[in-house]
C-alpha cells in the first residue's frame, strides 16, 4: 500500500492538471473577438508650449513628497511633484489654451538635474478634443533638447506610440513661469 500511495498522488495530480488544461483550452476557444473597422495608421506631429507656474497663488506644479535628504541635495534628489500645467499654442501668456499636462515628475538623479516624467497630455481643442497621450521618460534638464516616449493614449490616440522632443523656451524666476516647447510625433489609428 505504501508503494502505491505516491503513484495514486501522481495520478490524481496528473488527472487534475489535464482536466484543468482541457477546460482552459475550451474556455479560450469560446472567446470571440470582433474585429473593428480596419483603419490605417498615421503619423501626427503636434507642436505646443507647456506653461508651468511654479510660484505664486495660481501655481500649476507643487511638491507633494520628498526624501529626508532632498533638502541637502544639489539636484533635489527624491522630490516628487504633481503638475496640472497648461498646453498653449504659443509661448506667450495670452496664447490659446489647447489642453493640460497632468501627472507626476520626480527628481531621480543625485549627479544632475534629471526628472522622471509620467504625464498625460489632455487635449481640449480641435480635432483631438477629449483625447489624451501618455508620456513617460527621463528628462535631463542639462540637455538643450530632451526626448521622451509616448506610451499610449485614448480617443483619437488609441494604440498610440511615438516620442516627444522638448526644450526649455524660457524661465522667469520672478513671476514663477516656466515655458517649454514640445514637438510630439505620434503614430495612431
Amino acid at each position: 500500500m505504501a508503494r502505491s500511495l505516491p503513484k495514486l498522488i501522481l495520478f490524481t495530480l496528473f488527472f487534475s492538471l489535464t482536466t484543468f488544461a482541457a477546460r482552459s483550452q475550451t474556455s479560450a476557444r469560446s472567446l470571440s473577438i470582433e474585429a473593428g473597422p480596419r483603419r490605417s495608421e498615421k503619423l501626427s506631429h503636434l507642436h505646443f508650449y507647456l506653461h508651468e507656474v511654479f510660484a505664486g497663488p495660481n501655481f500649476t506644479a507643487t511638491q507633494v513628497a520628498s526624501a529626508p535628504t532632498t533638502i541637502q541635495s544639489a539636484t533635489s534628489f527624491g522630490a516628487v511633484f504633481v503638475i496640472d500645467d497648461m498646453l498653449k499654442l504659443g509661448p506667450d501668456a495670452g496664447s490659446k489654451l489647447v489642453g493640460r499636462a497632468q501627472g507626476l515628475t520626480s527628481s531621480v538623479s543625485q549627479a544632475e538635474s534629471t526628472l522622471l516624467m509620467a504625464v498625460n497630455f489632455v487635449f481640449a481643442e480641435g480635432k483631438f478634443n477629449g483625447s489624451t497621450l501618455s508620456m513617460l521618460g527621463r528628462n535631463s534638464l542639462a540637455l538643450e533638447v530632451r526626448e521622451m516616449a509616448i506610451t499610449g493614449g485614448t480617443g483619437a490616440f488609441r494604440l498610440a506610440r511615438g516620442y516627444v522632443r522638448t526644450k526649455t523656451h524660457s524661465i522667469d524666476r520672478t513671476s514663477g513661469l516656466l515655458v517649454s516647447e514640445y514637438d510630439v510625433y505620434v503614430w495612431h489609428y
